[in-house]
């Protein structure tokens, strides 16, 4: 077979996709549930996925709408050379996406070129962390909630923005469901935990975490230094308040996802340790 042709029999393609996940998740240090529940995401709506073969290899695509715009995903590329990811994009192409987006594991391949939109990292924390001498962390009281809530907002969706992932009217949507998802009762809602940094008596930034996101890990949303608190060290010191919170938590691993274009924030992550474990990309078509 020389043509890509859509098969229906899923079954061996299926095995050695997931093994190549749990495969990649491993190596970037993941736990087996960590592994395992990481896995559980990243087929989810797999049965509605479409798989094609040219005999040497598999494409696995999907078209599904996002804000209302067409968006293509190619889940899934081992066929050899250029001409697979040809047929993957004209494929989405052909069915409207105006976007097509890829989520990897161990390195881009053949999406080297693709811009880089989102990580997710992760790493195991100390069982004893410390606090950087001259910080202080504290819950945030309910009343500091609604600015808090105002300034992570804005920052997220500048975010989402400077990613080149969406367009504002997307990424404000966009945030508004995710806020919606992940805080249904805002400042009380079971699981996640608000903290102010302060330095000096003055708050130089937040963080908000969510324990038990996935089996024994932490999942820091946000671990943010002011803007005018920048460039004077804090970044580090908001890092070790994660791995703080992690186990204040009752966690051992400290997980979180980082915009692409943040090249500072992704160097301060290259040093401190967090490996990459799932990588988007995307392009526009």
């Amino acid at each position: 077979m020389t043509e890509m042709e859509i098969v229906a029999e899923r079954g061996a393609w299926r095995s050695g996709f997931e093994e190549r996940l749990l495969t990649a998740y491993r190596a970037v240090g993941c736990s087996e549930p960590v592994a395992r529940a990481l896995l559980e995401r990243a087929v989810k709506g797999i049965d509605d996925w479409t798989l094609a073969t040219d005999g040497t290899g598999w494409i696995a695509v999907g078209v599904a709408e996002d804000n209302g715009v067409p968006v293509g995903r190619i889940h899934d590329l081992t066929v050899a050379g250029p001409r697979g990811r040809a047929w993957a994009e004209r494929w989405c192409a052909e069915r409207g996406a105006r976007r097509v987006v890829v989520r990897l594991t161990g390195g881009p391949g053949a999406f080297a070129d693709y811009p880089v939109r989102g990580q997710n990292r992760m790493r195991t924390v100390a069982e004893r962390p410390e606090l950087p001498p001259g910080l202080t962390v504290r819950r945030l009281r309910e009343e500091e909630y609604p600015g808090w809530y105002a300034r992570e907002e804005a920052s997220y969706i500048a975010d989402i923005v400077r990613a080149g992932a969406l367009t504002p009217r997307e990424a404000r949507e966009k945030s508004d469901r995710d806020f919606a998802e992940y805080l249904p009762q805002g400042y009380l809602t079971p699981g996640h935990a608000f903290y102010a940094m302060e330095a000096g008596g003055v708050v130089i930034g937040t963080g908000w975490v969510n324990h038990g996101f996935l089996p024994g890990v932490t999942f820091g949303f946000s671990l943010e230094v002011h803007e005018e608190h920048r460039g004077k060290g804090y970044g580090r010191a908001a890092m070790a308040v994660g791995a703080w919170a992690t186990r204040q938590g009752g966690d051992e691993a400290l997980m979180f996802n980082v915009f692409g274009g943040n090249e500072v924030a992704m160097g301060l992550y290259d040093g401190t340790g967090f490996a990459v474990v799932d990588e988007f990309r995307s392009i526009d078509l």
